[in-house]
């Protein structure tokens, strides 16, 4: 766990026990229905449980407020986001059933009663949210449409889109027409595998 706790030394002892049972009960739900390439099961905590975290690199998430994770897959990046943030509520959803049967069996495993699961697709979701994250599912342009009416109407300081991407954005954020920044989580993390990953932000 020396990945977690050399980039986020304030984290519990009940959290740290979260993210290694996330670790085991991932590489077992991966084995059957392939939630992210075998190739990276070995890089598991950085490649995908330490991406993922790069969020809360860039945004706090205050107590009491709602999160909507789209395209989550197999919980990326919503799990760990969630285990980072026990008060903070968060809805995963994802097209393939079978993906969003594995989440809800590893957030109750893991006791994660902030978390709730469902197979369905962005647009068809009609609570609120105050943040939306995801992991690349699709370019900007495409996907933006897709959550921009699942904004509260007084959301949380802070809301918007926080997405996952990599590589050179320019012409993607220009295609788009969004007002977005780019950060880059080669600014918080040494690894070699950030060194084009970014943090797209996209304020409400």
């Amino acid at each position: 766990m020396s990945l977690l706790t050399t980039y986020f030394p304030d984290l519990t002892k009940h959290q740290l026990a979260q993210f290694a049972r996330l670790e085991t009960e991932f590489k077992a739900w991966n084995a059957q229905i392939n939630l992210v390439a075998r190739t990276d099961t070995d890089n598991l905590m950085e490649r995908h449980i330490l991406h993922s975290l790069g969020i809360a690199k860039v945004v706090q998430f205050p107590a009491g407020s709602a999160v909507l994770d789209v395209g989550t897959g197999g919980g990326l990046p919503g799990l760990p986001l969630a285990i980072m943030f026990p008060e903070v509520k968060f809805h995963l959803v994802d097209s393939i059933g079978k993906k969003i049967r594995a989440v809800q069996f590893m957030a109750a495993d893991l006791g994660l009663t902030n978390v709730t699961a469902e197979q369905t697709r962005a647009e068809q979701v009609h609570a609120k949210f105050d943040f939306v994250v995801s992991r690349a599912v699709a370019r900007l342009a495409t996907f933006h449409p897709w959550i921009a009416h699942r904004y509260k109407a007084k959301p949380a300081p802070g809301a918007g889109l926080y997405y996952l991407k990599g590589g050179d954005l320019t012409e993607e954020i220009a295609e788009s027409g969004l007002v977005a920044r780019e950060v880059n989580l080669s600014d918080f993390f040494e690894q070699e595998f950030f060194e084009t990953k970014k943090v797209v932000v996209v304020p409400v």
